[in-house]
């Protein structure tokens, strides 16, 4: 219990920062700023009360606000996994001393800018309620918007995936169509993935856990399989 109510604690955060960084580069109306709309959707994702999403864009608008930086680090897991970190901080000299410490502590090692980079893709992810669609026939449909994939996942909602610079326009295309989008994010999905044994994976997810609980942690994305 006490597990779930963290992680949506952390959830509700990131959203926050989200909300922040898009106000502070479009503007805090949503109709002009396909950002804002996006964390709008997930939000709505992951049960964030309305007061709390509203609470959010006062505060990025006030004399008071935090002005947070996106970065992005990259380094190894043990056994080889690649890992991309994506930050959202107001102060990147901790944050790259926090990260550094749990890739350490991990057995793993931070990494250059571009080391690990080249073995992900940037994609934009839109998750929709599987309402019963034909997906070949959204596919069609879809493929002018900048579709890379389509499918489903565990949970039977269906995933598009489309290339980073058509992450507007795919949002546009589905709110025009009246699809109800349950989260739209940017992943870096790995171009090949490492197998490992029970053991070994056992290592890599544990420091993946650890940087994800670091509060200025948005993603964490590897390529353990």
């Amino acid at each position: 219990m006490f597990a779930r109510w963290d992680r949506m604690a952390k959830q509700f955060t990131r959203i926050g920062k989200e909300i922040a960084i898009a106000v502070k580069q479009g503007g805090p109306d949503p109709d002009n700023n396909p950002a804002l709309r996006r964390c709008f959707q997930n939000a709505k994702g992951v049960n964030m009360p309305k007061d709390r999403v509203e609470a959010a864009i006062k505060r990025a608008m006030g004399k008071d606000k935090t002005d947070y930086e996106e970065v992005v680090y990259e380094g190894y897991a043990p056994h080889g996994v690649a890992v991309m970190v994506e930050t959202a901080t107001d102060n990147t000299t901790r944050t790259v001393a926090n990260v550094r410490m749990h890739f350490n502590r991990g057995g793993g090692s931070l990494g250059n800018s571009g080391s690990v980079g080249f073995l992900f893709n940037r994609l934009g992810e839109f998750k929709i309620k599987n309402e019963g669609q034909d997906l070949e026939e959204l596919e069609l449909e879809l493929i002018d918007f900048g579709l890379e994939e389509i499918g489903e996942d565990s949970e039977d909602n269906i995933i598009i995936r489309a290339a980073f610079n058509e992450f507007g326009n795919m949002a546009k295309a589905l709110e025009e169509k009246g699809i109800n989008i349950i989260s739209a994010e940017l992943k870096r999905i790995p171009t090949t993935t490492v197998e490992l044994g029970e053991e070994q994976a056992k290592e890599v997810l544990e420091l993946i856990d650890r940087l994800e609980q670091d509060e200025d942690v948005q993603q964490v994305f590897h390529n353990l399989k």
